[in-house]
């Protein structure tokens, strides 16, 4: 037993410090209790079979086809629309509808969905976008609650109750839990994210919200050190193409584009077209460049090359540049890292923007240093927001690559618009089939086959481009980490740890009566949620629930929905979930405000929840 509880101790610590990732962590555990012959290898292995594993593959399959039909996206525009102008609207419709959608889809994927439509609405609003973020995280982990497939740790506990023997829960057995959550969430979080959340009077320091072209080229000072340069008739230049030039390791300068004269002339036409400066692109007489660097690098190359250095605006085309930088043709987008993007720790050479997308990355915020010089080499960290310049298209189109990050900062009419696929419907009716077989019983269809279904006809309907894109869809660390620490659940049970743990919770707490055991049970995983995955600690806690339970002759069912809940409505941290760490760079908080607004609405959700639970389920 205590080999056990010695490697879950180990296990729990690496967990919490987060050097290691949490799917090889559970690997080396799993293999840990292989090795000293605590599981059998076919025990070890179960977790892989589990229809908890299974039916977690399918959901992101099914959760990835709404995304990427449009389905969700449109939905929640439409919805938020009716808020108006109104902030306290707005904020009730962003706390509802988040919850709605991440009833039936992860919540990283809702808040990724959600993070640019509500930034664009908040500025409709004229609302900080900062008080609305947090919540929005937050409500993504409440909708959760509402349904059997909201959240991992449902199913975990369903799971154990089936396991155990006991009837199998509803699809909808979770809702009034969900209900009650959203309900205390909006309650506790209106006042606090007015008094914590919202910007103070005078403040520097911006919110990432509604950010307007111009607001960010004044943020990242792209109008300084930016000049306007043209190439004269009969320039030795002309021809040749920007790689040849080779001004940026000459003289440390960046070209950001070309302003070219179009054919057409006309009054009232835009006669001045943007290009981006693409290495292979030649220039001609009389383009302008926008060239940004050091004034003196910038002068000696207009002495070598004989460029026109433009102070003055003389001519109507030249008129339409009075400003530094206007967005036409081309434009500029800030992009927020996923927690588990693949691009952390790489180079912004090696993360391959200019190949894949044909976008410049013109700067990078980190807290509040802004990088713009030499950024080939620098390395991206986790939480840096990347400024990115290209075509509106090829924006468009990176924001489309949403596993690694979600794009903001595009016009506000942009941000909010929808681009509804033709499989929309389809992958909605298909989302349907597999709820109602799930709801109804009179469908002879297991929950887990229901899952299955729905995935295989997202693919073979087309509702993604290809296989490869479903798969692309399926969070394999998550799958791994539940795969290999439910064989660790099995290790408590089959030892004697879980009951040995269970006894001396009942000893100490079951005299007072199942209220304050479960309550205790319900604090220690909120406790452990701060520092291990939700989805490891149900797993761990839920047969210790389930013992403890039996053991004071109760119903294991509160007991149990007391693990999953405290599981879920973890706030206090950025890190406990990855919904708060998405939210953190793009709302520009810090810790303390996690523990101002998170810590009071997670005490006083688990105080709602101890005695809200028993009226629902009773002991």
């Amino acid at each position: 037993m205590w080999t056990t509880v010695i490697i879950l101790v180990l296990s729990a610590v690496f967990f919490a410090s987060g050097k290691v990732r949490s799917d090889i962590v559970a690997l080396c555990s799993l293999t840990a209790l292989l090795l000293f012959h605590i599981l059998t290898p076919e025990e070890a292995l179960s977790g892989f079979s589990n229809s908890v594993v299974v039916m977690m593959v399918g959901l992101f399959v099914v959760g990835g086809a709404i995304f990427q039909t449009g389905l969700a996206k449109m939905i929640s525009s439409r919805i938020l629309k009716l808020a108006g102008k109104s902030e306290l609207r707005l904020f009730i419709l962003v706390m509802v509808v988040t919850a709605a959608i991440g009833a039936f889809v992860s919540n990283t994927g809702t808040v990724a969905l959600m993070l640019p439509i509500v930034v664009s609405m908040a500025a409709a609003a004229g609302t900080n976008a900062s008080r609305l973020l947090m919540p929005l995280a937050f409500a993504s982990s409440m909708g959760g609650m509402m349904t059997l497939i909201g959240t991992p740790p449902n199913l975990v506990i369903q799971d154990a109750l089936t396991g155990a023997g006991y009837p199998a829960l509803s699809f909808f057995s979770f809702l009034p839990v969900g209900l009650i959550c959203v309900a205390v969430g909006i309650a506790v979080l209106l006042p606090l994210s007015k008094m914590f959340l919202s910007k103070k009077e005078g403040e520097k320091t911006q919110a990432h919200s509604g950010k307007t072209l111009k607001d960010l080229t004044r943020e990242y000072g792209l109008a300084n050190d930016l000049f306007r340069l043209r190439v004269p008739a009969g320039s030795p230049l002309a021809g040749k193409t920007i790689q040849e030039l080779d001004i940026r390791q000459k003289h440390g300068l960046n070209i950001l584009e070309v302003r070219r004269e179009s054919g057409r002339q006309h009054r009232f036409l835009k006669t001045v077209t943007q290009k981006l400066a693409e290495p292979d692109m030649a220039l001609r007489e009389e383009d302008i460049l926008y060239v940004k660097g050091p004034a003196e690098q910038v002068d000696l190359w207009i002495r070598e090359s004989g460029l026109n250095l433009l102070d003055e605006h003389a001519t109507e085309r030249q008129a339409q540049e009075n400003a530094p930088l206007d967005f036409y043709d081309i434009g500029i987008a800030e992009i927020v890292l996923m927690p588990t993007s693949r691009i952390i720790n790489r180079t912004i050479k090696e993360a391959g923007f200019r190949d894949k997308f044909d976008v410049n990355v013109l700067g990078i915020r980190r807290k509040k240093e802004y990088l713009l010089q030499g950024l080939g080499d620098v390395r991206i960290l986790s939480g840096d927001v990347l400024l990115v310049q290209g075509t509106w298209a090829d924006i468009s189109r990176l924001s489309r690559e949403d596993e690694d990050w979600v794009v903001l900062g595009q016009p506000l009419d942009e941000a909010a618009k929808v681009t509804l696929d033709y499989k929309a419907p389809l992958a909605a009716a298909i989302m349907l089939l597999m709820v109602a077989m799930m709801v109804f019983d009179f469908i002879p269809v297991a929950p887990v086959t229901a899952v299955i279904i729905a995935g295989l006809l997202m693919v073979l309907t087309g509702c993604f481009r290809n296989v490869e894109a479903a798969y692309k869809t399926i969070n394999w660390e998550s799958i791994v980490l539940i795969a290999a620490m439910l064989p660790m659940s099995l290790a408590l049970e089959k030892t004697g740890a879980s009951q040995f743990i269970s006894n001396s919770l009942v000893s100490g707490l079951g005299q007072f009566g199942p209220i304050a055991l479960m309550a205790g049970i319900y604090f220690t995983t909120s406790l452990m949620t701060m520092f291990i995955s939700n989805t490891a600690t149900a797993v761990l806690l839920a047969p210790i629930a389930l013992q403890s339970a039996e053991q004071v002759g109760a119903s294991p069912v509160p007991f149990l929905f007391a693990v999953t809940v405290a599981a879920s409505m973890c706030f206090a941290s950025p890190f406990s979930t990855p919904p708060n760490a998405l939210v953190m760079p793009a709302g520009q908080y810090t810790f303390m405000d996690y523990v101002k607004v998170g810590l009071p609405l997670q005490i006083i959700m688990g105080v709602v929840m101890v005695f809200a639970l028993p009226l629902l389920f009773p002991f």
